[in-house]
C-alpha cells in the first residue's frame, strides 16, 4: 500500500440472506472509519462480485439506518463458488464448472485491500479458508439462521429465525385445536435441527423431528393416538427440512444445476403428513415456512450480537490475526481458525441438554 493512502478493507456477504447481516456491515464500517480512518469496499453479490469485479465504496452515511434492515445491502449469492463456478458451454444450455479462483485473486490484488471480511455460513467460510491458504488475508463472521457453524456457540440470524418459527407454531395451535388435526410445521435445517428443536420447544410442539435423530413413523403415530386417548385431540409436529426416517432419505425439492451445491431440500412435512394420515386415520395439514425464516427485521438479540461480531472483526484486522472467524464462547468473543470451521457443520449432540429436557416433559422425537 502506498504511503499516505488510507488503509482499505473489503466486506463480502455470501450464502443465504439472514437477519442481522446489515448490522454487521454497519458495525465494521463505522468502527473502521471512526477508530482507524479506513476506507471500506463492499463486494457486490458475494463471491460473484469478486469474479465480475463488482464493488462499491461504503461510507459512514451508507450504513446509517440499516441496523434494523433485513437482507444485505451488498447482495449475495448461494451459487458463486469460484473454485467450481458454473459457465455455459458454447451456445447451448450445457453447463460446465471451472476454477476461477485465479480471477478472484487477481481482482483482490487490484483492490489493494488489507483484509477481506467474509460474512457467511459454512459454505462461504469454507471458500474463504481456501483463499486464505492461497495468501488472502481473511476474517470470517459466522452468519446463518441454521446455527450450525463449527467453532461458535451461536450465529447471528438464528434467534430471529427461531422467533419467526415459534410465532408460526403458536398460531398453528389454535387451528389444530379447533379442527382436531395433526399439524406439521416445516422449518429450515439441512443437516442440523437447531431451529426445529428451539422453536418446537418454545412453541410447545408435541413432536420434534431433526436430522440428527432419524424417526420411525410408527412411533409418531403411536404417540399421537395415545394423546387422543387422554383427551388431547390434536398434535403439533415441528420438523426440520433435513429430517428423514430410519433407513430412509431426505426429501429433495429440486436440483439447481448451476450450483456447486445443487440439492435443495423441502417437502418432508407433506410426505410425512400424508403417511401419518394414512396410518392413523387422522386429518393432517402441513405448513412450510421456507424463506419467511430468513426475512424481515432482526431481533434485538441478533442486532446486538451482530454489532459485537462486527466490532470484534475489526479488532482481529488490527491485530493482523487473519485466517480466523469471530467466535462466540459463552459471554465472550474469541477467534477460531477458519481451517477448523471448514471441517463440517456443528450438529446437535445426542446428549444435548435441551433434548434431554424435552424428553423429560414428554416431547417425542420419533425414535
Amino acid at each position: 500500500m502506498n504511503k499516505g493512502k488510507k488503509r482499505r478493507i473489503a466486506i463480502l456477504t455470501g450464502g443465504g440472506d439472514c437477519p442481522g447481516i446489515n448490522a454487521v456491515i454497519r458495525a465494521i464500517t463505522k468502527k473502521a472509519i471512526l477508530e482507524h480512518d479506513m476506507e471500506i469496499i463492499g463486494i457486490k453479490d458475494g463471491y460473484e462480485g469478486l469474479i465480475d469485479n463488482q464493488y462499491r465504496t461504503l461510507n459512514f452515511d451508507d450504513v446509517s439506518g440499516i441496523l434494523t434492515l433485513g437482507g444485505t445491502i451488498l447482495g449475495t449469492s448461494k451459487k458463486a463458488n469460484p473454485f467450481q463456478y458454473a459457465v455455459n458451454e458454447g451456445d447451448g444450455d450445457k453447463l460446465k464448472f471451472e476454477d476461477l479462483s485465479a480471477v478472484v485473486l487477481k481482482n483482490i490484488e487490484a483492490l489493494k485491500i488489507e483484509c477481506l471480511v467474509c460474512i457467511g455460513g459454512d459454505g462461504t467460510l469454507w471458500i474463504s479458508n481456501r483463499f486464505h491458504k492461497l495468501g488472502v488475508p481473511i476474517i470470517g463472521v459466522p452468519k446463518t439462521i441454521d446455527n450450525d457453524i463449527k467453532g461458535t456457540d451461536i450465529t447471528f440470524g438464528f434467534d430471529s429465525a427461531v422467533n419467526i418459527a415459534t410465532e408460526a407454531i403458536d398460531r398453528i395451535h389454535t387451528t389444530a385445536q379447533s379442527h382436531h388435526r395433526i399439524m406439521l410445521v416445516e422449518v429450515m435445517g439441512h443437516k442440523a435441527g437447531w431451529i426445529a428443536l428451539h422453536s418446537g420447544i418454545a412453541g410447545g410442539g408435541d413432536v420434534i423431528l431433526i436430522p440428527e435423530i432419524p424417526y420411525h413413523s410408527e412411533k409418531i403415530v403411536d404417540y399421537v393416538l395415545q394423546r387422543r386417548k387422554t383427551g388431547r385431540r390434536f398434535s403439533i409436529i415441528a420438523v426440520a427440512e433435513g429430517s428423514k426416517p430410519v433407513g430412509g432419505e431426505v426429501v429433495i425439492k429440486r436440483i439447481v444445476k448451476d450450483s456447486s451445491d445443487p440439492i435443495r431440500l423441502g417437502g418432508i412435512s407433506f410426505v410425512l403428513g400424508e403417511e401419518l394420515g394414512k396410518m392413523s386415520g387422522l386429518e393432517t395439514r402441513s405448513v412450510v415456512l421456507g424463506h419467511l425464516q430468513r426475512g424481515g427485521t432482526p431481533t434485538p438479540f441478533d442486532r446486538v450480537l451482530a454489532t459485537r461480531l462486527g466490532s470484534k472483526a475489526v479488532d482481529l484486522i488490527m491485530e493482523k490475526n487473519y485466517g480466523k472467524m469471530v467466535s462466540v464462547r459463552g459471554d465472550h468473543l474469541e477467534d477460531f481458525p477458519l481451517e477448523e470451521v471448514a471441517t463440517g457443520p456443528r450438529l446437535i449432540p445426542a446428549d444435548y441438554e435441551l433434548i434431554k429436557a424435552a424428553r423429560e416433559i414428554g416431547v417425542c422425537f420419533g425414535d
